[in-house]
């Protein structure tokens, strides 16, 4: 074991400074990555709302919005399964490509719901995630279990949400499963935020497997953006 000539274990010291280094910098990615992913959707949506050809290719064929949708999940599970065998600058790609096709599915909501509120619950939204993610990165209290009770019902309401579109068609339990929805993401902002914060805090360098670490927080964190969003422009939307 080495010592420096204050009597500190060298070796451990240096962690300790790589960590305090290393820790705050893949913490402002993880909120970068996210913010750029929501402005890429953001623009991807728009433009092709302001398509009408785009639009009717997309929702006049069922074949390509189910293929989009489909796209996107196993995005996310190349991404999330597969981070360890990619390389950064292909995971990188790879979640570009899916703020992009989310755009693209997204893009109904400025067809449906008026300018102005999406951009009232966006920034609704923002503030709730924000005070949210908040409360997860500074809270002493351990999440784990609330994390897993939130999951759960996660599988629960995605469940409710098909069994409604196919069978029940309730704009009524529509409703419900918003509010729940709204419940459910804004505990599981809190949980990843927490979850994030312990998972960069054992990255001890700058290297590109703590900068795929940063990439996954951002997707997790860009998830649960998006997804409140859409439940709460459901509850408090105004349709055109």
């Amino acid at each position: 074991m080495e010592y420096n000539r204050f009597g500190i274990d060298q070796t451990a010291y240096d962690r300790e400074l790589s960590l305090s280094t290393a820790f705050p910098v893949l913490m402002r990615k993880v909120y970068v990555w996210m913010t750029l992913a929501l402005v890429i959707t953001g623009f991807t949506a728009y433009g092709v709302a302001t398509s009408p050809g785009v639009l009717q290719l997309i929702f006049g064929n069922q074949l390509v919005f189910w293929g989009l949708l489909i796209a996107e999940l196993g995005l996310v599970f190349a991404i999330s399964g597969a981070i360890n065998r990619l390389s950064l600058t292909t995971a990188t790609l790879l979640f570009v490509l899916y703020s992009v096709i989310n755009g693209v599915t997204l893009s109904s909501i400025f067809v449906v719901y008026t300018y102005s509120s999406i951009a009232k619950v966006f920034f609704i939204t923002a503030g709730t995630f924000g005070v949210m993610a908040f409360i997860g990165y500074t809270t002493k209290t351990d999440l784990t279990s609330l994390g897993k009770i939130l999951l759960m019902a996660l599988i629960g309401l995605i469940i409710a949400t098909l069994v409604n579109v196919f069978l029940i068609k309730s704009t009524g339990f529509d409703l419900v499963v918003s509010y729940v929805g709204v419940l459910i993401f804004v505990g599981l902002t809190a949980y990843d935020s927490q979850k994030i914060k312990e998972m960069l805090s054992t990255a001890d360098a700058l290297d590109e497997g703590g900068q795929k670490l940063a990439l996954l927080g951002a997707l997790s964190l860009y998830l649960d953006f998006i997804n409140l969003f859409i439940y709460l422009l459901r509850i408090f939307g105004r349709r055109d």
